[in-house]
């Protein structure tokens, strides 16, 4: 195999796929990265067998073929290298020459006959939805997923694909979010799917605003394909977390008795400097609601005390209700509206919080010392 590329175009390539490469992993292939030089493409693929990540860049191929290198070892040279242009030739016992001005190095590697195929989708059903739109529900609902390995079908997003809906859904027992797009005339998948934390935190990195997504599943794998006019071709393959997802609609709210409309930042930085009067043991912040006000108030006998006012515009009747700031925090970061909607009905039911979008986050109250 022999090609020359871009340095920015190897980088760019090596950047797409590198993170799914484990550090601690027992089988050395899985810790290279599969280089395909074919027609006028250079394609890297690089999996730990859960996750697999594929993406395309342009190349001039001088003599067809594929092996495998150690990524990080490659990117960490290919990143320090000067030189605009880098020439890359591999032989047959799989060692790779790398040239590049005055630079050159020999990188020892493994035959691309070892390196775990690609699995097949065949005539897989499929969507095809805006990067943007997948990149924006991902982002709002994947802050609950769960972290607690032994409640594994939490460990990642649902997806339920319905004739003219995609429902997304996250989370981890204490909060949930729940985020819902039309499909409009690209529906007619229907099935339900959790994909897996790691392929989530890849989707969030490589999903870009603009460009097209294609999603394919089957019984245990999904692939997302990603393109654009102005990007590289990437393709994510995962394994399905197995299992039934939970009836996640028996812990959102019928109604609710008071709905305040909240300045997003406003709230937001108010919590930030509440958190910093609660520590690891007493993590909660009191939200009382009186006559046109909110008072955000942290009371830690270890550290001390801090208090929050912010003039809002309500008539109801007066409410206390602690939450964790940090659950609360999270949907503020990633929404991007100047207005939020905070509904509840007393200090026992969980917290509802609400956009202009189809998009809510159920919050469950903490005790009151």
């Amino acid at each position: 195999m022999k090609f020359s590329i871009a340095k920015d175009q190897l980088i760019a390539g090596l950047q797409a796929v590198q993170n799914v490469v484990g550090s601690r992993t027992t089988l050395p292939i899985l810790s290279n990265v599969l280089l395909k030089a074919e027609g006028s493409q250079l394609v890297f693929t690089a999996t730990d067998l859960d996750v697999t990540v594929s993406c395309g860049v342009e190349a001039n191929v001088g003599k067809e073929g594929d092996t495998t290198i150690p990524v990080k070892r490659f990117f960490s040279i290919v990143r320090e290298l000067q030189a605009p242009e880098i020439e890359v030739d591999t032989n047959d016992k799989s060692v790779s020459s790398v040239k590049a001005g005055s630079s050159f190095y020999k990188i020892n590697g493994i035959s691309g006959d070892e390196f775990p195929p690609m699995p097949k989708f065949g005539e897989a059903a499929s969507v095809t939805l805006s990067q943007a739109k997948v990149k924006a529900m991902l982002k709002k609902t994947s802050i609950a997923i769960s972290m607690d390995e032994s409640r594994y079908v939490l460990n990642g997003v649902f997806m339920s694909f319905q004739a003219d809906k995609l429902t997304m859904v996250a989370t981890d027992g204490r909060r949930l979010a729940m985020c819902e797009e039309e499909l409009g005339g690209d529906g007619g998948v229907e099935g339900d799917i959790i994909v897996p934390t790691k392929a989530v935190t890849e989707l969030n990195r490589l999903l870009q605003n603009s460009g097209d997504v294609v999603i394919k599943f089957t019984e245990n794998q999904v692939s997302f394909e990603l393109s654009g006019e102005d990007q590289h071709s990437v393709l994510l393959i995962s394994k399905l977390v197995e299992g039934n997802y939970p009836n996640y609609k028996q812990v959102i709210p019928n109604e609710t008795k008071e709905r305040v409309t909240l300045v997003r930042e406003e709230l937001l930085h108010a919590l930030r400097r509440a958190e910093i009067m609660t520590n690891d043991k007493s993590n909660s912040v009191k939200m009382s609601f009186t006559k046109n006000n909110l008072a955000i108030t942290a009371n830690t006998p270890e550290v001390g005390e801090g208090r929050e006012s912010i003039a809002i515009n309500y008539k109801g009747p007066e409410i206390s209700i602690a939450f964790n700031p940090g659950y609360l925090m999270d949907p503020l970061k990633v929404l991007d509206m100047d207005e939020v909607f905070f509904e509840l009905n007393d200090e026992l039911s969980p917290g509802l919080l609400r956009i202009n979008e189809p998009y809510l986050y159920v919050l469950m109250p903490m005790r009151m010392s």
